[in-house]
């Protein structure tokens, strides 16, 4: 039988550690008591204690009497990261088939707060020294990743642009003024499609459209970046709208399907798009 840990040795240990060590100990039991999770985690009861009323208090554990279980805002956090990889999963075809077409650099965003993050990168046919990785950070008033998105956003998304002076520079080319970015936005709607001319980075230029779901819900963007003297806005523009289009599609059918299958009523919902097409599975250019 493994001795008890000591509190000497826990204290010797990190705090995530620990957390880890609680988590683990639930396995697949539906709930238990201090008493039993301490002996599962091995850890002094008096530590598992002071852990598990810190993870109450922030959701990661619910408390129903004496027995503790795994909390709702586990399994929130957990969907929060199966959404970014499903949509990579159905992204990525899109994003090669528009890289062959373009030979450019495809990128696919979300919004988060200010910024987009990129979720997903497939490089162009040349090195692009400018090219951002999976998991960085840009501002959204400097990036046509950021302004596609926020194009389409309620207004709740886009007034606290508004309610500031000017908007943070990246470039001489950033627009810093919210009613020429508010000009801007108002563009993308009508256009379909955000530029961006060296707003974020010196030497590189970008056209970037929304994945909107049935029509009007950004669900993230998608874009072709590279060396402002090589981006043909016209050609990219069309390619992007295009691709936005179709994995909108994608996006609908993929939810129609879980939905239907969530229902457990019938078969899974057709392959089509908000107006009653066939999703595409290549893009029409």
């Amino acid at each position: 039988m493994t001795a008890m840990r000591t509190a000497g040795w826990t204290e010797s240990i990190s705090v995530l550690d620990r957390i880890t060590t609680v988590f683990e100990a639930f396995g697949e039991t539906e709930g238990m008591g201090v008493t039993e999770l301490a002996r599962r985690a091995n850890l002094p009861k008096s530590t598992v204690s002071r852990i598990a009323a810190d993870l109450v208090g922030q959701r990661l554990l619910d408390r129903e009497g004496d027995v503790l279980h795994l909390g709702v805002r586990l399994f929130e956090l957990g969907q929060t990261v199966e959404r970014p990889r499903r949509l990579r999963a159905l992204a990525h075809p899109v994003m090669t088939e528009l890289r062959n077409v373009t030979g450019h650099t495809v990128h696919l965003a979300v919004l988060d707060d200010r910024d987009v993050v990129l979720l997903s990168v497939v490089r162009g046919r040349t090195d692009d020294p400018s090219c951002a990785v999976v998991g960085s950070r840009l501002p959204a008033h400097a990036t046509a990743l950021g302004k596609a998105l926020l194009a389409f956003s309620p207004s709740d998304r886009t007034a606290p642009y508004l309610l500031e002076g000017a908007l943070p520079r990246r470039t001489p080319n950033t627009i810093c003024d919210p009613a020429a970015l508010v000009r801007e936005l108002g563009e993308v709607r009508r256009n379909g499609v955000a530029f961006e001319r060296e707003e974020c980075d010196v030497g590189r230029a970008c056209v970037a459209g929304a994945i909107l779901s049935l029509g009007t819900v950004p669900k993230a963007a998608i874009s072709v970046t590279g060396p402002p003297p090589v981006i043909a806005e016209e050609r990219v523009a069309a390619a992007v709208r295009s691709a936005a289009i179709t994995l909108g599609r994608r996006v609908d059918a993929r939810e129609d399907r879980s939905l239907e299958e969530t229902k457990r009523v019938g078969h899974p919902a057709p392959t089509r798009s908000p107006t009653g097409q066939p999703a595409d599975s290549r893009i029409a250019w």
